[in-house]
């Protein structure tokens, strides 16, 4: 009787359940507002699909993570300030659809390529940005470095971190399907010119951590499929830096001589060290969501031998997930996200080792997510980049991916 009024059939929800779920991934590339919504439909519908509940490993010491977010919040001096970090917990329950509702390889093959698809898009989007402001600086008659600085590209989204970021997933991911993925010979005439694009739009956001990430990450890739190319890539960036346009020439060596008043070098070590005082007078519960970004409690904790004024910066966080979470939550939350890091990156390699020889979806989702774990970790030193929502949303669905490829018995080199 009961089965007479169901007026949607389970199988219905399930196919929709994975739709949603994919939708949510795919759309944070264009915009967080029609991912969440996206994300809020997905979760609803997987409640009423009866597809059992699921979360990956890395849930656990996340989860560790938001309850000490939570304890933070609740001895914070103001916890309605902090309110938005309780929010962005939503975007946690990530893993929750993703992880529960695409279990087969052909629904991890679609998600790729509509990434494919969309982050080439959004690639595109930022190549076009950046030509139309190397016109406005010309008919302005400025020196392009200067002028370009805080103006960098975005794509679709709010600021150039958060564009780099996306596209260093994006492009690891293109890499890890041409050196692992199965039938690549059919589909290197789609993949190689997206990783071309994509690689062009990270080059010309000049974010100089976001490309330190994308040389260290991809070098394990190129370990993981030829050691020996290794060593060439060491000649290929001093190649790659000779033939370079003059600014971005002069971004890479910023790196070790920044131009003070511009390049973002001294601003950091300020933060840093103003989040080690923090550190130091509340490591186990930090000042409290939302509390650095109060100019008074920053100013309470810059070391005295700083000068005023302060070079120009973002002073509303600490540039580093290791060094602001160990300051807003305290020492904890920053082990547990630490740990989750980790932790994954392990299980994903352990989980490689037993692979056979030869290509594989499996491998190749492995490959890709330790190596944006790696990436994650790298570019973490110096951004709060797991603080942006639209990073984090990609982060969470790259890692439910790599727990489903540790899970599958067998290699999977064809569609099912």
């Amino acid at each position: 009787m009961r089965d007479t009024v169901c007026l949607v059939p389970p199988p219905f929800l399930t196919k929709l359940s994975v739709w949603l779920s994919t939708a949510a991934a795919v759309t944070i590339l264009i915009g967080i507002a029609i991912s969440q919504v996206s994300l809020a439909l997905a979760i609803a519908v997987l409640l009423l699909s009866g597809l059992p509940l699921r979360w990956p490993r890395i849930a656990i010491p996340l989860a560790l993570f938001l309850l000490w977010t939570l304890l933070s919040l609740a001895f914070s001096p103001d916890p309605r300030n902090g309110i938005p970090q309780v929010n962005k917990i939503f975007v946690f329950l990530t893993m929750l659809t993703i992880f529960s509702s695409i279990r087969a390889v052909k629904e991890v093959r679609f998600l790729v390529v509509s990434w494919v698809a969309v982050g080439t898009g959004t690639a595109t989007v930022g190549i076009y940005q950046f030509i139309h402001k190397w016109r406005d600086a010309i008919a302005l008659h400025r020196d392009f470095y200067h002028f370009y600085l805080d103006k960098r590209i975005t794509g679709f989204q709010d600021h150039w971190m958060t564009f780099s970021g996306q596209q260093l997933y994006l492009l690891l991911m293109l890499v890890a399907f041409l050196m692992f993925g199965p039938a690549v010979k059919k589909m290197t005439w789609m993949w190689l010119p997206c990783a071309v694009v994509v690689c062009t739009a990270l080059v010309l956001s000049d974010t100089r951590v976001v490309w330190i990430a994308a040389v260290i990450a991809g070098s394990y890739l190129l370990w993981g499929w030829k050691r020996r190319l290794v060593l060439a890539v060491p000649f290929l960036l001093v190649f790659a830096f000779l033939i370079a346009p003059a600014s971005l020439r002069q971004r890479v060596t910023s790196i070790w001589h920044p131009e003070a008043n511009t390049d973002s070098n001294s601003h950091r070590t300020i933060v840093w060290r103003t989040g080690w005082e923090m550190i130091k007078a509340h490591p186990l519960l930090g000042m409290g969501p939302e509390e650095i970004s109060k100019d008074a409690n920053f100013y309470a904790y810059l070391p005295k031998d700083i000068p005023l004024p302060l070079p120009p910066g973002f002073y509303k966080h600490l540039h580093s997930i290791y060094i602001h979470y160990a300051a807003e939550r305290g020492i904890p939350a920053a082990l547990f996200l630490t740990g989750a890091l980790v932790m994954a990156f392990f299980d994903f390699r352990r989980a490689l080792a037993k692979l056979p020889p030869g290509r594989s979806y499996q491998k190749f989702v492995l490959y890709w997510a330790s190596a944006v774990v790696i990436g994650t970790m790298v570019v973490g030193v110096a951004d709060l980049n797991l603080g942006l929502s639209d990073v984090l949303t990609m982060f969470l669905v790259v890692m439910c991916l790599g727990y489903w490829a540790v899970e599958q018995p067998v290699p999977l080199r064809a569609v099912a």
